[in-house]
């Protein structure tokens, strides 16, 4: 299920990519998966009928010319992206899986981070990496949306992040632009639930908090970086199906965001990223 392992390295998961609609960010995404991830690594694009017909010709190219060993699935109507998502969860059995928004834009290395912190602590259920729109885990401002970096800015935050030390400190809860998910973890804690939730943000926080309760760590990935050109959000009713199931759960969500007790790890990003320069191809995969 996993691929672009080595001596001393763990395996990355299975990187889980739901199809969403917008061809633009979906062809984004790819490439930035082509760049950053290990030749080999096992890409799923699960399509929840989602992708039009230059979505279709964006993923049948990319198929054909990327070194992953992808595969695509497509339904032949809507499910929804939480039945969707928890069905292709479900076909992973337990395996560990790293579930990738469609808008997202891993920067290198981003999978074998999030592999090295979940193999640290066998405790860990959830690994949210770094993001510019990752509200907890935003970076440089926790719970402001920042510029979308790309190209050789998002290499040299993927850089300096990738030099940090590991501390995978607590998180609220797992944050939806990319997360590693361990599969025993979901198993114990049960699927998504896609009765009470319409969109993947809210039903991932709820797996989260589940897997919490069982005795899981839900950390962040001060590591790895992963780029998106907005934040996530609940679909209408969501946070009110949230706040009734897990009451000490947004005001949690507050103290963290006010008193951001990530602050100095992003004051230690910032002061790496002063004095990296882009990483070389070469050095993309070197462990």
């Amino acid at each position: 299920m996993a691929g672009g392992g080595g001596a001393g390295v763990p395996e990355v998961p299975v990187v889980l990519l739901p199809v969403a609609i917008d061809d633009g960010t979906l062809d984004a995404c790819l490439a930035a998966l082509d760049a950053g991830t290990p030749a080999g690594t096992r890409v799923w694009l699960a399509d929840d009928a989602q992708a039009g017909p230059r979505g279709l010709a964006i993923i049948e190219r990319w198929l054909d010319r990327t070194p992953l060993r992808a595969e695509y699935t497509r339904r032949p109507r809507p499910l929804g992206e939480v039945a969707h998502l928890d069905e292709a969860l479900a076909a992973c059995g337990d395996a560990d899986v790293i579930v990738l928004a469609p808008d997202a834009v891993p920067g290198p290395g981003w999978a074998q981070q999030l592999a090295a912190c979940a193999a640290r602590d066998g405790a860990i259920a959830t690994a949210t990496p770094w993001c510019n729109a990752g509200e907890t885990a935003a970076w440089p401002d926790c719970g402001e949306v920042g510029p979308q970096p790309a190209g050789d800015d998002l290499a040299r935050l993927a850089r300096a992040a990738g030099g940090m030390s590991p501390v995978h400190p607590e998180l609220p809860a797992a944050i939806d632009h990319a997360v590693f998910i361990r599969g025993r973890a979901r198993a114990r804690a049960g699927g998504l639930d896609a009765a009470s939730y319409a969109s993947r943000y809210a039903a991932l926080i709820d797996l989260s908090l589940r897997m919490a309760g069982l005795g899981w760590r839900n950390v962040l990935c001060e590591t790895a970086f992963v780029a998106r050109g907005g934040e996530g959000g609940p679909a209408e009713g969501d946070l009110d199906a949230l706040a009734a199931r897990w009451p000490a759960w947004p005001p949690r969500l507050a103290r963290f965001l006010m008193q951001d007790p990530a602050r100095g790890l992003r004051s230690a990003l910032a002061r790496r990223l002063d004095g990296v320069d882009p990483p070389s191809q070469h050095e993309l995969f070197a462990s």
